[in-house]
């Protein structure tokens, strides 16, 4: 990676929607997220899947995006810098024969039935019966949007690929019914530049998510996400898209190629919760029935009905909401730092809608779930549940579920937070409470006003003789007492979380924007703190 490519690793597209969108300079945080190697947790990871989606270009200049599965231990990473496939495309894949030439792609690992994903770009080659992927780029995403299924393999034999330049009446009742899809977009600029090759991500949403304007046109709605804009600025860049649509009952691989341009104001669109809508002319469709022996399944009979029990304010913009199991059986038990996938029916949405939120609460009370929510101006879900959730109603849940918990039996504990992200903090000093382990509780908020759960926290703190607690205000108010209701002013740094001197073996658990983790994390990893004791997870204004 160059020396520019480390200062700023977004190309010009990349800024210029970044710019268009208002998010400010994402490049002065953004690098801590992007490497140009896989960390050993996303190499177990990335092996550890059946299949891996794939973007990238043909001969002719258009943009296609695949599926590559393979048996158990199909994929490895024998270095953090490569992944070998030993597998093949099928020959009327539509990115066949540019992977046997080799080839600039983007790689998208996904695990439906926990949410989990991580991205990657490189450069594929063929290697013996199967490809080499040498890695250029790594980046994580956030669960948002995820509709959780299991998969099963079975014996299939492909059916004949059909190809067109417009849809079926068949294939537009496919996407119409789809609720998940996969994007490729890609960008080519300054010659060995990092930014350069293809992006694969997910995009999901209920049913009809996807507008099928006619044969050859296609609406797709942009939800809130990382900032980073890789899709919309590849797109900026290169109107060249690749979709694909998976059939999960049958393995069928619809994949669609076109343009695309973006709709930054997208009043009156076919969905209200788009921030943007990427409007799509379809060139050309490869449609092959049974392409893959993975089959999925929803993992919706495994959700049960809640009932809010209580709702309490915490601070200006966070309200903490309890449920209980409507039919009185026992709650899933779950680990401090999970998440609560939950499902709605919001007044005026086609079906429902789904979002994920942490669990605040103690693990070992079995009594109810606890998510505390920030009430956010466009997000859909959160302004729903403040607004019009009231004691009595009901939501969809499934188990708990993530991966982001205490990573360790007895090593000492930074729980640092910025925000809302308290939330899966606040169930880790819970879980700590009765533990041997020492723990420090920092966290980072504007005020006394924003200040949430401080009370309960407090109450944590000192009833546990190894545990400690630094809270940081940016911008204290007249009534805010320094010493009695935060000991800082500012925002929480390295250099903050080293001060603690929480010694060579602990771990430090991270929550809040991505900015703040970024900024953390680099500053951690800069002052000896080794990548594996650090963990975060991300939040935006996804609400």
């Amino acid at each position: 990676m160059s020396a520019t490519d480390l200062i700023n690793p977004f190309h010009e597209g990349e800024r210029a929607a970044q710019d268009r969108a208002g998010v400010g300079n994402v490049a002065e945080w953004a690098g801590g997220f992007i490497r140009d190697y896989l960390p050993e947790q996303h190499r177990a990871f990335h092996t550890s899947l059946p299949f891996l989606v794939v973007s990238g270009g043909d001969a002719a200049g258009r943009t296609w995006i695949t599926l590559v599965e393979g048996p158990d231990g199909y994929a490895t990473s024998p270095d953090p810098r490569r992944v070998q496939l030993d597998a093949q495309l099928g020959p009327d894949d539509p990115l066949a024969l540019a992977f046997a030439g080799g080839t600039d792609i983007g790689v998208l690992g996904i695990e439906l039935a926990t949410r989990r994903r991580n991205r990657f770009s490189g450069h594929v080659r063929s290697a013996g019966a199967g490809y080499a992927i040498d890695i250029r780029q790594t980046f994580g995403n956030c669960p948002q949007y995820i509709h959780e299924r299991a998969w099963t393999r079975v014996d299939t034999v492909p059916g004949t690929a059909a190809q067109s330049a417009a849809l079926t009446a068949d294939q537009t009742a496919r996407i119409t019914a789809a609720d998940t899809m996969f994007i490729g977009s890609g960008h080519q600029g300054e010659a060995g530049a990092a930014s350069n090759g293809y992006d694969a991500s997910h995009r999901g949403g209920a049913p009809g998510f996807v507008c099928v304007v006619d044969a050859t046109h296609l609406q797709i709605p942009d939800y809130a996400g990382n900032n980073f804009f890789n899709t919309i600025g590849n797109l900026v860049s290169d109107p060249h898209i690749g979709l694909l649509f998976i059939d999960f009952e049958t393995g069928g691989l619809l994949h669609v190629s076109g343009r695309a341009t973006i709709d930054w104001d997208p009043k009156g669109a076919h969905d209200d919760d788009a921030w943007r809508m990427i409007n799509v002319e379809i060139d050309a469709v490869v449609d092959r029935p049974s392409a893959v022996s993975l089959r999925w399944a929803k993992q919706d009979h495994l959700s049960r009905r809640l009932k809010l029990a209580k709702r309490v304010q915490e601070s200006a913009d966070i309200t903490s909401f309890y449920f209980v199991p409507a039919d009185g059986r026992p709650l899933e038990p779950f680990e401090a730092g999970q998440h609560l996938p939950i499902e709605v029916q919001i007044p005026g949405q086609k079906g429902t809608t789904k979002r994920s939120y942490s669990l605040s609460g103690p693990p070992e009370d079995r009594r109810f779930y606890r998510i505390s929510v920030k009430r956010e101006d466009k997000g859909l879900v959160s302004r729903f549940l403040h607004d019009h959730l009231r004691e009595g109603s009901l939501i969809e849940a499934q188990a708990p579920s993530g991966d982001f918990v205490i990573p360790c039996s007895n090593c000492p504990l930074v729980l640092v937070s910025a925000g809302v992200g308290l939330t899966p903090m606040l169930s880790m000093l819970h879980a700590s409470a009765d533990h041997e382990r020492p723990v420090w509780y920092v966290h980072g908020t504007r005020s006394g006003g924003d200040h949430a759960l401080r009370r309960e926290v407090a109450g944590l703190v000192s009833a546990n003789p190894r545990a400690a607690q630094h809270i940081a205000y940016s911008r204290p108010k007249d009534d805010d007492i320094r010493g009695r209701h935060y000991h800082s002013e500012g925002r929480i740094t390295a250099d903050t979380l080293l001060g603690l001197q929480a010694g060579s073996q602990a771990h430090y658990m991270l929550c809040g924007p991505a900015a703040f983790l970024a900024d953390i994390r680099n500053g951690l990893e800069a002052r000896g703190v080794a990548p594996e004791q650090i963990h975060f997870e991300t939040f935006g204004p996804t609400g």
